[in-house]
């Protein structure tokens, strides 16, 4: 009987491992996703080519490279607008720098310098895991100081981000941050990595109960890629976080829910008189500038002349 019992816990924990090493290779290593739309198409037909076409091909661009703490080498691309102020844009779960031409112009055209890092595992850094933020704020700490390093200590950096973008700047909000770090703008970021994922696998995978597979995956996390799934929590950071944040979200996003970014905007509505929650009627995710471009941009305008940027 002792034996039995033996072989049906091995046999339960080898079945455990095996969904949990699935799921880490279906989201967490950064191979290409048939579930994620790979870049942005510039075509003509698209209303937004003019912004996409003005960065891919127009506007110059100079590289920049950093090293991460774990020895990754990181590029991004630097657009020079003779400002004390700019900006570090954070792109979106497998996106890359070049999906970000639209926010780019945004704020090049409000008079920012525009810094556009490739996260680690994506576009052209090094890496082979996606970090949901958690490891993605140790990078953008080390973007934030080469900006002051570079442009000087009289900096006025704004940290933006979409969708993974929004979280990894939220949780490097959390951080102990230089002080000409004035603000961020996230833009339908979620809660923490392990409900987003959870959330996910309902959707996706709904035979499947997501009480089993998550934990297991999150511990197949912290073995291959050196952090638990429950660390990376934009929620927590926020709390933390007394900077201006002004929170952006698609009343019908359906791939990080619009709840998400309410209690976001909630858990750090009291930390500074300046955070302000933006819902957009009818956006999709990560379709909010596309939804209401003039809405978005008075939002955004309005924010940073609100904290005297």
């Amino acid at each position: 009987m002792l034996s039995i019992v033996l072989v049906l816990v091995l046999a339960s924990g080898v079945i455990e491992l095996i969904i949990g090493n699935y799921f880490y290779d279906y989201v967490i290593k950064n191979d290409a996703k048939d579930f994620i739309p790979q870049g942005v198409s510039l075509d003509t037909e698209n209303p937004n080519y003019e912004a996409l076409n003005w960065y891919k091909n127009e506007v110059k661009k100079t590289l920049w490279t950093q090293e991460s703490t774990d020895g990754l080498l990181l590029k991004s691309d630097y657009l020079e607008n003779h400002s004390e102020k700019t900006v570090i844009i954070a792109h979106g779960y497998m996106g890359s720098r070049q999906d970000m031409g639209l926010y780019a112009r945004m704020f090049y055209d409000l008079g920012y310098n525009v810094l556009l890092p490739d996260a680690r595992g994506h576009g052209e850094s090094e890496g082979d895991y996606v970090g949901f933020g958690w490891a993605e704020r140790k990078d953008y700490q080390l973007w934030i100081n080469q900006v002051i390093q570079k442009k000087g200590s009289d900096s006025k950096i704004i940290l933006f981000g979409v969708s993974m973008g929004a979280a990894t700047v939220m949780m490097t909000a959390g951080e102990k941050l230089p002080s000409q770090v004035k603000g961020v703008i996230e833009d339908c970021g979620y809660t923490t990595a392990k409900e987003e994922l959870a959330y996910q696998q309902r959707q996706m995978f709904p035979k499947i109960p997501a009480i089993v597979s998550i934990p297991i995956t999150s511990l197949v996390t912290k073995f291959r890629a050196g952090y638990f799934l429950g660390e990376a929590d934009a929620l927590q950071a926020v709390q933390k976080s007394r900077l201006p944040i002004l929170f952006i979200h698609g009343t019908q996003d359906h791939f990080v829910p619009t709840s998400m970014g309410k209690r976001l905007y909630a858990a750090a509505k009291g930390n500074n008189s300046h955070n302000h929650l933006f819902l957009v009627s009818g956006a999709e995710h990560g379709e909010a500038l596309k939804k209401d471009k003039s809405g978005y941009y008075q939002e955004v305008e309005t924010f940073l002349f609100s904290i005297k940027l």
